[in-house]
């Protein structure tokens, strides 16, 4: 086989991103696991773990399994604790794969299932590959219930119809992840974020792995239901009213504009018409309520839209996504500091480049 037909049936550039807070004893059992997984995956790749500000000596475990296996684990280490979102944008900031795959740190997902992910993904032609812990090993009370009501309703506002919003194991393409900006504790929502980019259509499910945590503490708690109904809201109006958010509260000023006229118009029909009273009646005052907050919706629509034009403007920033074919199948040059062959780490295979050819095949 030459050259050429070898590169071709390599398969793409992976960057795994692994977000971690506090979670020192799963560090080195990590590292392993992932390279295990990976023991055959013909292609380059890279692990990539970001430390969110621990403080039980998470980051000098982290440094000495990167020391251990080689340059192609890289520790990117934030200042302090700005929360899993963020510690996942910042490792697919820092990614430098053709395609990227997330999971936690807790060794609940298993880093084997993700070269079949790959497969999948490639055979499928899809943009996004999510997981599905189809047999998850958590409590009912506090984690399976709250998390099966959760994605019904994010599926049926977002209408990104998938089993299992919240695992974290996941494989993107580059070229469609680096155009979404997570921020707050939206990284259960990223199928959604990902469909205002591509048609949903493009968004696949498939079931993985999940396993009990043996070490460390759960960071999840009943608290987070609450939280999640909000960022359901926020994500509710940047899907739909981002470029046109007059149109939201636009809406909601003429609806409540339209039936305070109404209630007005009826009270004016009783006063001037019937002789009646209409100082004392509690209607009059919802009716003047209700037109001043039409008039202050629709206030808020106008500043709204000059705000999202501001944006728009000065950001440079496109209302649209454009598909270009070659920027979606063009691999990255590989660099220094990836697992360049199967099974080997990247500090071997760069002193197996370097030696020098003897002769031409």
């Amino acid at each position: 086989m030459t050259e050429s037909n070898t590169n071709q049936a390599r398969k793409p550039s992976l960057s795994i991103v692994i977000p971690m807070y506090n979670e020192i004893e799963n560090v080195e059992p990590m590292v392993a696991r992932v390279h295990e997984g990976l023991a055959e995956y013909d292609g380059d790749w890279e692990l990539l773990v970001v430390d969110d500000g621990s403080t039980d000596g998470t980051p000098k475990a982290l440094h000495k399994e990167s020391e251990k296996y080689g340059s192609h684990v890289r520790v990117v280490e934030l200042r302090r604790n700005f929360g899993q979102t963020a510690a996942m944008q910042a490792g697919i900031d820092e990614a430098r794969g053709y395609l990227i795959a997330t999971l936690d740190g807790d060794l609940q997902n298993d880093p084997a299932d993700i070269p079949r992910m790959v497969d999948h993904l490639i055979e499928q032609d899809l943009d996004l590959l999510t997981g599905w812990r189809k047999n998850r090993k958590d409590d009912l009370i506090l984690r399976k219930i709250p998390s099966r009501i959760a994605n019904r309703l994010i599926g049926k506002i977002t209408g990104v119809r998938i089993n299992d919003y919240g695992c974290s194991l996941k494989i993107y393409k580059a070229s469609v992840i680096k155009q979404v900006r997570l921020y707050g504790e939206m990284h259960r929502f990223i199928p959604a974020w990902v469909a205002a980019v591509v048609p949903p259509s493009r968004i696949g499910e498939i079931v993985v792995s999940h396993n009990a945590r043996v070490a460390g503490e759960s960071k999840y708690g009943i608290s987070r239901t609450f939280r999640v109904i909000l960022d359901l809201l926020s994500v509710y109006f940047f899907m739909r009213y981002r470029a046109r958010p007059g149109h939201f509260f636009g809406s909601i000023g003429l609806g409540l504009g339209s039936v305070g006229g109404l209630l007005l118009t009826y009270l004016a029909f009783c006063k001037f018409i019937l002789g009646d009273d209409i100082g004392s009646r509690p209607l009059f005052l919802i009716a003047v309520v209700m037109v001043i907050a039409a008039l202050q919706f629709l206030t808020t629509g106008v500043l709204s839209e000059l705000i999202s034009r501001t944006y728009f403007e000065s950001s440079q920033r496109q209302q649209y996504v454009i598909y270009r074919p070659s920027e979606a199948t063009s691999e990255p040059e590989v660099e220094a500091g990836w697992n360049t062959e199967t099974g080997k780490t990247a500090a071997s295979a760069q002193s197996h480049k370097d030696e020098p050819a003897d002769h031409a095949s």
